[in-house]
């Protein structure tokens, strides 16, 4: 290890409500106190910027959810001297679909076929000519929660009827594409670290597990991972992962990209270890990951591996007792790679929030104290996404989650002592993986909550 260089001052970005990705053990070595960083749901910009700057963070570390990205795209031109990992422009595929979508045109990436639509009564016209099957997706966030906000249609009936009865907006369409399956690729440094495919029940066509899907991790083909090495080189992010299809006609296409993904403990430690080689000029050493460790890690029982911590792996040297030498064991030109810091912003908000700043002339529902809010796709107003904006109180919201399989009155009063009805109703139109903060509450009772409510919202709750 050479001589000690100066090293940034680390700060970890938190939120009310969110899972962390990272903890302090993540960056096992760092020498320096790691500050963490909280910001509190509501009015907080000031104060989260003042501390940032009282605790003279130079780099700050994590994932910022959907509903908070344009509040951090203000915060980091208020910090221009701290830099975000990963960039806030790395993380704009994270607030939408949409932008997902957008990212994979500027880039030449192949996708599915995409319309979005901001105009309804350009929907209705597309959607009365178009060729079925489609599918139509909620566009905000960077997850759709085993499949519960993705939806195929087979004919104009069926997606007026969707649109009308799921608010979203604005109206984000794909060609369907009949898929063998799908695979799930995490990059460390534009390495793939992790792959896995996931593959749909027989007869069915959405791959998620919560649904039924299976996954394994076998025989992952290159030019999947040579297109989603192409994605994160052109996010320029520190971190990433790409779901791709493998369509029935053989052609690749992206479904999905973010930096916001689930990962075992030891991919963020990886994650960790990349980022302090990073920040310190290479002063800590480059993690060694070699390519398809998946396919041996894949074996260990899942209840193991999610305990597991600090996986390490030496880096290969040659060596020959007869004069032949294997070439093998290298990199397979999957190297990982050093990202490039940018100030100037790729995706400024001016341009591409479209969701706040494309403004309909429609008629518009005044605000209420108690009332629910929804996602920015879910705007108000119009005959096909129009909301109804229902109020609801504590006791209808207990109502709701009692009648839910497995949520008990103990679970209940938990929910509601750390969220509130508002803020209940505010993380399930929103991030309802801000309820896994709940003690014992996991992804399958989340699943279930969070179907029982999409049964119940267009239900016509009682309103005030």
């Amino acid at each position: 290890m050479t001589a000690k260089p100066k090293l940034p001052k680390i700060g970890l970005l938190y939120l009310d409500y969110v899972l962390r990705f990272f903890d302090k053990s993540n960056f096992k070595g760092w020498p320096d106190k790691i500050e963490t960083v909280v910001y509190h749901w509501g009015n907080d910009k000031a104060r989260f910027i003042a501390e940032v700057k009282q605790k003279q963070i130079d780099v700050l570390i994590g994932n910022i959810p959907a509903t908070a990205y344009e509040t951090f795209r203000e915060i980091a031109r208020a910090l221009p001297h701290v830099r975000f990992l990963p960039s806030l422009d790395s993380q704009f595929s994270n607030k939408s679909k949409e932008n997902v979508t957008h990212f994979c045109r500027k880039y030449k990436l192949p996708a599915p076929h995409t319309e979005i639509f901001y105009v309804p009564e350009k929907a209705k016209r597309y959607l009365s000519q178009a060729t079925y099957p489609k599918i139509i997706k909620r566009s905000y966030g960077p997850s759709n929660y085993g499949g519960y906000f993705v939806h195929k249609v087979d004919n104009y009936d069926e997606a007026m009827a969707l649109l009308t009865e799921k608010k979203y907006y604005p109206a984000y369409v794909q060609d369907f594409v009949p898929m063998e399956a799908d695979i799930r690729v995490m990059l460390v440094g534009h390495k793939p670290v992790c792959a896995f495919w996931r593959r749909p029940p027989e007869g069915e066509w959405l791959t998620n597990t919560s649904q039924g899907g299976s996954m394994d991790y076998q025989a992952v083909p290159k030019s999947v991972l040579k297109l989603a090495t192409a994605a994160s080189k052109a996010a320029n992010a520190e971190y990433w992962a790409c779901d791709i299809a493998l369509g029935k006609d053989g052609k690749l296409r992206i479904l999905e990209c973010a930096t916001a993904f689930a990962a075992f403990p030891y991919i963020r430690d990886w994650i960790g270890q990349y980022l302090m080689w990073l920040l310190s000029d290479g002063h800590f050493r480059k993690p060694t990951i070699p390519l398809y460790n998946w396919e041996e890690l894949g074996k260990i029982d899942s209840r193991l591996l999610r305990t597991m911590r600090h996986i390490g792996f030496s880096s290969y040297t040659p060596s020959q007792d007869c004069g032949e030498v294997f070439h093998g064991m290298d990199e397979q030109h999957f190297p990982i790679l050093d990202t490039q810091y940018q100030r100037l912003e790729e995706w400024p908000s001016e341009i591409w929030n479209l969701q706040d700043n494309f403004v309909l002339h429609a008629k518009s529902a005044a605000a209420k104290a108690c009332q629910p809010i929804p996602g920015s796709d879910e705007q108000a107003g119009l005959e096909l996404n129009s909301y109804p904006a229902p109020v609801f109180d504590d006791a209808q919201i207990r109502e709701i989650l009692a009648q839910v399989k497995g949520i008990g009155d103990k679970m209940i009063d938990e929910i509601m002592s750390t969220f509130g009805a508002h803020g209940v109703v505010e993380a399930l139109n929103t991030e309802p993986q801000q309820l896994c903060v709940v003690k014992n509450l996991k992804d399958k009772k989340l699943e279930k909550i969070v179907a029982h409510w999409q049964q119940v919202m267009p239900s016509g709750m009682t309103t005030h």
